[in-house]
């Protein structure tokens, strides 16, 4: 039966919420127009605000639609059918909701009707200009998943979430025989988005992109009622939380990148990273030119622009990533749905009337009366302003290369510019010196921000100047530092550290709720030694010594041979030393649900296109019973882990596991990193090629012998040894009566260091013979006992042999990523710290402006001029 209602529903409540925005945004903006009576204002405003709540009502019925067609499994919708599967789990499911753009801007939408609730409840007298601009928004948003044709011009606005599979493909032979076809099952979540970061990364990283909405419309609010200055103190605190998700989203991705990714970092310069990086270095800078907004003329104007500019940058980044421009240049971007058109008007809408609208105004902005002084706190802070925006401009030119050709092809002139081939260092070698520039200034501009020095009095810079340089000094000969660009980035991170490791230590002998900026530079700087080390100084360990080519593709061949020096081939079960390690490749492991870790795939005969395993025999671990032989198991699908064995000089054992999806939508094989974890550097392991765990495998010809005991014979390059044929009363697979009978060959076969024991089986059985053959996969040999011969005294035996079971693996050591690690977390704690503190400031004085007349002292009227 095919589920019509909820989608019918959940496309009517699209219809009612994109509606509801544009009536909230007509009454807000009558209610925000100056020359409106009082009364005819609080009408207009109640008005909005009934009109608001149902949109919001609106957006949480979408949601909770969407939510249930995917929860439930309807597959006859195409969303559910694309996204989702039945053999996700319940966190997947979830993270299934935001995998394609309509739930991605459902997402978006949701945070903003929250943070909108949060806003009229927190500032009625801002409340009108406001939601202004977040009604307007909400409406561009909503659009984008409005699924509707308007009749007569054939133009369709929006893709809507909510249409079923045979509206998508009608074509399907399928429903020619059955229009009402339903799939049994999904095509599943992108096998890379699979992990725990993907539940929680991409919610985090819109609330990010919702929350740079509120400064921008405090900062328009501002400008439309002439409030020029008085919008900075409610929308600083909003500009750090905005600063403070948005980082934390990013930082969430890097981290997703490195635990998922195989490219052996967790930053690699995508164009999409680009993105979402460039609008947060831009807000960093409107949230140190806000705080001197006030006082300082420049500071305010340097504010709108930067606070209008953030964002637009989002709405920009928004455009490059899900118009299809990014398509040949990021996997991360989305397929153009035919929204391009509808997101270049939203970019264009708000940069034209912001952007006019600040002209408009510009006369009426104060004026500073005296140049800023070099000594000035002002000053340093423009500096570094200016420093964090020249970064973002360098990344977003760049990045912005196929817009400039899609420009271009619009105009009908072709560009042909193309990315740096390698991003990698084309970036580096730019933002390198900035963010030694920018980092350095945090320590010297917080001792001007406490006046700690100033004209004809710098000594107080010089003890920490000459600690930071001992200290760099001794880490560079330690580390061996030699590149200049890694000198000069270290120093100035160390003397950030100690600059600021100072100021700290007066401020939180004052009041420690001042600290916040100080330790938000201090995880800057660490950040900074733990980005150095980790991906300066990475060193291959898995270097290729055998002399011999792995692979002739085109992968490993580029780049003068660089993967096949870099990657090792390891049999199984046989040991290879690599480095200072003996490795060892045991198992291929499959990751049962409702079992701790994981089990040989050799325990459980896995059932082909479903979720679900035999237990081939009793599932025990931890010695603990979780499942008898022939049980139906849950398992992951997909998801293949190799077993590789560390063994370090001290006789230390420790086991990785690397993994690999079979997924044939995404080229077959995608690997992921498996990492252990050490104080002073991470060891990243992954494998880069693998004979296919779920194909069958490909037996020679039979190879027939006859011998008698103790003869050896040959099997390719192994020599094997009839060593004895004894009876036995046990043949797995094969119930024994009382007048059966049973014998098994041990047959020695010899490696070059190893030496392997098979024991194919012979058995009569109700007068017929049966042959139970045993497979050695250490050897890719299968042996089937054929024949006795009683006269002779010779056994006969049937070999076939295959491709023997490999992997190819990578392993690199990243020194020091720990400090990266930590410096995020100090980041993340100064941004709250100074969050807190201004949202504390902005709500006493709220509270302090909403006082009625009469509880005010009387001692403290004072006669107005009118």
């Amino acid at each position: 039966m095919i589920h019509s209602t909820i989608g019918s529903a959940g496309h009517l409540l699209v219809i009612i919420a994109f509606v509801t925005a544009l009536v909230a945004t007509f009454a807000y903006f009558k209610a925000g127009m100056s020359g409106t009576l009082p009364e005819e204002t609080l009408t207009w405003k109640k008005f909005a605000r009934i009109v608001f709540y149902v949109h919001v009502a609106a957006v949480l019925g979408v949601v909770f639609s969407l939510y249930w067609i995917i929860g439930n499994h309807y597959f006859e919708y195409h969303y559910a059918w694309k996204n989702s599967s039945l053999s996700l789990p319940t966190g997947y499911t979830i993270s299934s909701f935001w995998q394609d753009q309509e739930g991605s801007f459902l997402l978006w939408i949701f945070w903003n009707v929250v943070l909108g609730v949060v806003l009229i409840f927190s500032n009625r007298s801002w409340e009108a200009p406001v939601m202004t601009v977040f009604a307007l928004v909400q409406a561009f948003l909503t659009s984008m998943i409005l699924g509707v044709v308007i009749p007569g011009l054939d133009l369709k606005i929006g893709s809507t979430p909510f249409l079923l599979l045979k509206e998508v493909m009608p074509d399907l032979p399928v429903y020619q025989m059955d229009a009402n076809f339903i799939p049994k099952d999904g095509n599943g979540l992108n096998p890379l988005l699979q992990n725990y970061w993907m539940v929680i990364h991409p919610p985090t990283l819109f609330l990010g992109f919702a929350t740079t909405l509120i400064p921008f419309s405090f900062a328009i609010a501002g400008l439309w009622t002439r409030k020029i200055q008085d919008w900075i103190r409610p929308a600083l605190p909003w500009a750090l939380f905005s600063a403070l998700i948005l980082g934390v989203g990013i930082l969430m991705g890097a981290y997703w990148a490195y635990e998922t990714l195989n490219f052996g970092g967790y930053w690699n310069w995508d164009p999409v990273e680009n993105s979402s990086i460039v609008p947060w270095l831009v807000l960093v800078a409107a949230i140190h030119t806000m705080i001197i907004g006030r006082r300082n003329a420049t500071a305010l104007k340097t504010s709108f622009i930067l606070t209008i500019a953030t964002f637009i940058l989002i709405l920009y980044s928004t455009f490059m990533t899900r118009s299809g421009v990014l398509g040949n240049a990021s996997v991360h971007s989305f397929t153009d749905l035919g929204l391009s058109g509808q997101l270049l008007v939203y970019l264009l809408t708000f940069t034209i009337v912001a952007t006019g609208l600040l002209i408009y105004r510009w006369k009426e902005l104060p004026v500073d009366e005296e140049e800023v002084s070099t000594y000035s706190q002002e000053f340093w802070i423009f500096i570094g302003a200016t420093l964090l925006c020249l970064s973002g401009f360098q990344i977003l030119a760049t990045t912005s290369i196929p817009v400039y050709n899609k420009v271009a092809e619009a105009f009908g002139t072709i560009l042909n510019m193309a990315l740096p081939a390698d991003q990698i260092g084309h970036y580096n070698k730019f933002q390198l010196w900035f963010f030694s520039l920018i980092i350095v200034l945090t320590g010297i501009g917080q001792f001007f921000w406490w006046k700690r020095v100033g004209q004809n009095r710098l000594q107080a810079l010089y003890n920490p100047l000459l600690i930071a340089l001992l200290i760099s000094a001794a880490i560079i000969t330690y580390q061996g530092v030699k590149d200049i660009q890694y000198i000069v980035l270290l120093t100035t991170a160390v003397f950030a550290i100690v600059a600021n490791g100072t100021i700290l230590i007066n401020i939180i002998r004052g009041n420690y709720n001042l600290s916040g900026g100080a330790i938000t530079h201090i995880g800057v700087a660490l950040m900074l030694i733990g980005i150095l080390f980790s991906s300066g100084y990475t060193k291959v360990v898995s270097i290729n010594n055998s002399g011999l080519m792995i692979s002739r593709s085109e992968e490993f061949t580029s780049n003068d041979n660089k993967e096949n020096k870099e990657n090792i081939t390891l049999w199984l079960n046989k040991p290879e030393k690599m480095g200072d390690y003996m490795l060892t490749w045991r198992d291929v492991r499959v990751e049962p649900r409702h079992i701790p870790g994981y089990i040989p795939k050799s325990w459980v005969d896995i059932v082909e296109g479903d979720f679900h395993a035999v237990a081939l025999r009793d599932i025990v671990v931890n010695d603990k019973k979780y499942n008898s032989k022939g049980d139906t198991i849950e398992i992951f699908p997909e998801n293949f882990y190799y077993d590789i064995e560390y063994r370090e000089p001290s006789g230390r054992i420790f086991n990785l596991f690397p993994r690999v999806q079979i997924n044939p939508r995404m080229g077959g094989i995608v690997s992921s990193p498996d990492i252990q974890r050490k104080y002073n550097k991470d060891l990243y392991t992954y494998v880069s090629m693998v004979t296919n765990p779920t194909a069958e495998p490909v037996w020679s010809q039979t190879e027939n012998f006859t011998v008698n005991m103790r003869d050896t014979f040959f099997v390719n390059d192994y020599v094997a040894i009839l060593d004895n044929v004894i009876r036995t009363e046990q043949v797995e697979g094969v119930t024994l009566g009382e007048g059966d009978a049973a014998v098994k060959a041990i047959i020695r076969v010899l490696d070059k260091d190893k030496e392997y024991v098979i024991t194919p089986s012979f058995v009569i059985r109700d007068r017929m013979v049966a042959r139970k053959p045993e497979v050695s996969n250490d050897l890719g040999m299968r042996i089937q006992f054929q024949e006795i011969n009683p006269q002779t005294g010779q056994f006969s035996f049937a070999v076939n042999t295959t491709q023997r079971d490999f992997i190819v693996m990578k392993a690199i050591e990243k020194p020091l990523i720990n400090v990266l690690w930590l410096g995020t977390f100090v980041l993340v704690i100064g941004f709250i710290m100074a969050t807190v503190r201004r949202f504390k400031d902005f709500v006493k004085m709220r509270n302090k402006e909403n006082m009625p007349l009469s509880g005010k002292s009387k001692s403290k009227a004072r006669p107005q001029a009118v």
